[in-house]
């Protein structure tokens, strides 16, 4: 069954009235994380793309960037993609529950962020308003405004880059703890371990970006010491 099916399945299971947010309460039981991430990048995305006021074409294509989408599963993604929109649930209340799904773990959540930021930037035309969306977003998930910055200047063109905020250390970090981040990461953005916290197969495209950044923010440190 493919995860489109999957997701189709667990959106039958909202009794009547139930808004698309309930969804993420019943998925906290289902060891299936990549069914939660799936409707939480779609739901969130579909919630930003009403933040700079226009849905453009660029916006859906970025969706079949994130997640592979074949003809066949279109309908499935669509649902998804509409019923956020329709939902008189705020974005907030999405991002509080998609929290309390994943609890502590970070993870994904951050995994969740770079699959936003790369629907925003979709279009060449970051928003301000898809910053404020995205940062709101990061704050209920605890995100810290340098951990929110590092991942923004992955995405963003013009963003302050800055490779120690990337790497989550310290510009004062001696270089063997620096050294140690980055592996970290380097080990953490492997394809098999972003499945096993639930980004499913048909977004570990998602994995590409960081990795560039991380090792980019690696050789610039490097370069920086000598």
């Amino acid at each position: 069954m493919s995860i489109w099916s999957r997701i189709a399945d667990a959106i039958a299971a909202l009794a009547a009235g139930e808004g698309l947010s309930a969804v993420f309460d019943k998925l906290r039981a289902t060891p299936d994380l990549s069914v939660g991430f799936t409707i939480a990048v779609i739901a969130l995305g579909a919630k930003m793309a009403k933040a700079d006021g226009i849905v453009t074409k660029d916006e859906v294509i970025a969706f079949r960037e994130v997640f592979l989408i074949s003809q066949a599963e279109e309908a499935n993604a669509a649902r998804v993609f509409n019923l956020a929109r329709q939902d008189v649930a705020g974005f907030d209340t999405y991002a509080r529950r998609i929290k309390a799904m994943y609890g502590e773990n970070e993870g994904p959540l951050c995994d969740l962020l770079e699959g936003l930021f790369h629907i925003a930037v979709a279009d060449g035309n970051y928003h301000p308003s898809e910053d404020r969306f995205l940062w709101e977003v990061a704050q209920i998930w605890g995100f810290s405004a340098r951990r929110f910055d590092g991942v923004r200047a992955q995405f963003v063109p013009d963003a302050k880059r800055d490779p120690y905020a990337v790497l989550q250390v310290e510009p004062d970090a001696p270089m063997d703890e620096v050294r140690a981040a980055w592996r970290k990461l380097v080990r953490e953005t492997h394809p098999d371990r972003m499945i096993a916290r639930g980004v499913p197969e048909e977004a570990i495209k998602l994995a590409e970006k960081r990795m560039v950044a991380i090792n980019r923010a690696w050789e610039q440190i490097k370069e920086a010491h000598g």
